[in-house]
């Protein structure tokens, strides 16, 4: 966690799209007898360091297929949204979810909304996207419903022209 604020930054446009596929087929390969659904946006490009994107969308990915587990069919879908002339990227999944009284312990280390005998993990996930995402000066947020799923949205800088 503490070497994702000291490497070089080295901003490059990435093809978030590319990242989402290559990770799905990643997660599905753990576990081929799961029935889950992807709908990943195609052309979805982002701004910044390739490199830490992409552990962004591990984390948040593996979240959606973790926390879809229970459930016999699950969708995880990974988009984007101009909203207010800005990129909103966004994953989205209809499992667990949580309860938003706890949105605020959500990205905090070792902080964890479900125990460990229902989902297994260590609570640093979110932190590590928060971490990632501010580095790139964007923000972070989720919205959920318990047993409805979890949207995880973030916003990067556009590259400046």
């Amino acid at each position: 966690l503490s070497r994702l604020s000291r490497s070089e930054m080295r901003y490059d446009t990435v093809d978030m799209s590319a990242f989402a596929i290559e990770i799905a087929e990643d997660l599905r390969q753990t576990d081929t007898d799961r029935n889950v659904e992807f709908v990943i946006s195609p052309s979805i490009s982002a701004h910044g360091d390739a490199t830490l994107l992409k552990i962004a969308l591990i984390n948040l990915l593996s979240n959606a297929w973790k926390f879809t587990g229970n459930h016999e069919h699950a969708r995880i879908e990974v988009g984007v949204e101009n909203i207010k002339n800005d990129n909103v990227y966004f994953v989205r999944d209809d499992g667990a979810g949580f309860n938003m009284k706890y949105v605020e312990k959500l990205f905090g280390v070792f902080q964890r909304l479900h125990g460990t005998t229902e989902f297994s993990g260590n609570g640093i996930g979110l932190a590590t996207v928060q971490r990632i995402i501010r580095r790139h000066g964007g923000k972070i947020w989720a919205e959920s419903e318990v047993e409805k799923g979890a949207t995880f949205y973030f916003t990067l800088p556009k590259q400046n022209s």
